[in-house]
């Protein structure tokens, strides 16, 4: 017979003594990210290839009152993804969280496409993506299991809608990063089935834009299809990426949550 143990809601949605890898995480989703894992008592480790900038945020978070550790990786290189799984195991001796959102924007817009741009964004956000999630997931799987969280976007669910983009100077999106979001959607189902054996649980998130002081004619172009009526700000983030880390998402597995403010409702 199955034993139930039942957990006061506060202590499910608790990440004390967890320790979570953020890839990517001194960037504007990335940051928000870090600072709600940490908010709920993690260890957030995060890294990414500029370890100047890298040391300075988790700086700013430590003088928040935040248990945030930084460590450089170029996700484009096996061997820097090798020393990183290795720092981690020695610093830390686990990981109970993956957070797989680092992102490389080699093309800016569709005017900027090149075959070269094209094939620098495959390196990094396909294949480097997949080698940090093998060796991430098997350095969890040490640790007992876990979970891996994807940042995937809503572009990858959907073509784009180029009527945001009336009247400003952005340029059309570029093609990599719909082939890329879409892939890491599917990449999920994939490893929440090949990974359940090793007790982890892998899901994805897919948010919509985030505001970043865009052109205030893209603000309006793409605002007023929103229900909520604005784009996404930097706590909206959070709230989903501690359930999908915690306890209280333990039966959450395989996986796409959108979050747009009901833009595709």
């Amino acid at each position: 017979m199955v034993k139930i143990i039942e957990m006061n809601v506060k202590e499910l949605l608790s990440l004390r003594h967890k320790i979570i890898l953020v890839s990517g995480g001194a960037g504007l989703y990335g940051s928000s990210i870090v600072e709600g894992l940490a908010e709920a008592g993690a260890t957030v480790i995060i890294a990414s290839r500029n370890a100047e900038s890298l040391k300075a945020k988790a700086q700013q978070f430590r003088e928040n009152g935040l248990e945030v550790h930084a460590m450089p990786v170029d996700q484009g290189n096996h061997e820097s993804i090798l020393i990183l799984k290795s720092e981690i195991e020695k610093k830390f001796g686990r990981l109970n969280v993956f957070i797989n959102n680092a992102v490389s924007r080699p093309i800016r817009n569709l005017e900027n496409y090149t075959v070269e741009r094209f094939s620098e964004s495959m390196r990094i956000n396909a294949t480097g993506a997949m080698d940090m999630l093998r060796e991430m997931s098997d350095l969890m799987a040490k640790s007992g299991g876990g979970s891996i969280i994807n940042i995937a976007s809503m572009m990858g669910m959907f073509g784009p809608d180029l009527s945001n983009y009336e009247d400003t100077d952005m340029g059309w999106p570029p093609p990599d990063y719909f082939f890329h979001r879409a892939g890491i959607i599917n990449l999920t189902r994939y490893l929440a089935r090949t990974l359940a054996d090793k007790k982890i649980r892998v899901n994805c998130v897919s948010p919509g834009g985030l505001f970043n002081h865009q052109p205030q004619r893209f603000l309006e172009n793409y605002c007023k299809k929103v229900p909520v009526g604005r784009m996404a700000n930097n706590d909206d983030i959070k709230g989903i990426m501690v359930l999908l880390a915690s306890d209280a998402g333990a039966y959450i597995n395989g996986e796409n949550i959108l979050m747009d403010g009901g833009m595709h409702a």
